[in-house]
């Protein structure tokens, strides 16, 4: 995927030989090099790994609403949430698929 170009070389998930911890060294790199540079840095780490595993997505949104988070970025985690599917295989019997309408997705 690399030697294609499929994905950039910046991409640490899924990538032989990268993680977490890979990803994070890259990102302070990046983040110190501008602070050197003089450059104003902002950053918003969104981590709902755990904290939203079971809530409703109609709950989720409503409660981000509420704590004020702007239309724009309400939309956009909407977008990420809406329309996904799942469903469980077990020794090659398969469900249907579902909607997913609570959880977030991991990884």
């Amino acid at each position: 995927m690399e030697e294609n170009k499929v994905i950039r070389s910046s991409q640490q998930g899924f990538t032989k030989g990268k993680s977490c911890l890979t990803n994070l060294i890259a990102f302070y790199d990046g983040m110190t090099g501008w602070v050197d540079e003089g450059r104003a840095v902002d950053v918003v780490y969104l981590d709902v790994s755990k904290a939203f595993d079971t809530v409703s997505h109609n709950i989720l949104l409503g409660k981000l609403r509420k704590c004020g988070l702007d239309e724009c970025s309400v939309r956009w985690i909407e977008n990420w949430l809406n329309g996904r599917t799942q469903r469980v295989v077990i020794s090659g019997a398969e469900s249907s698929w579902r909607l997913v309408t609570s959880g977030v997705p991991q990884g």
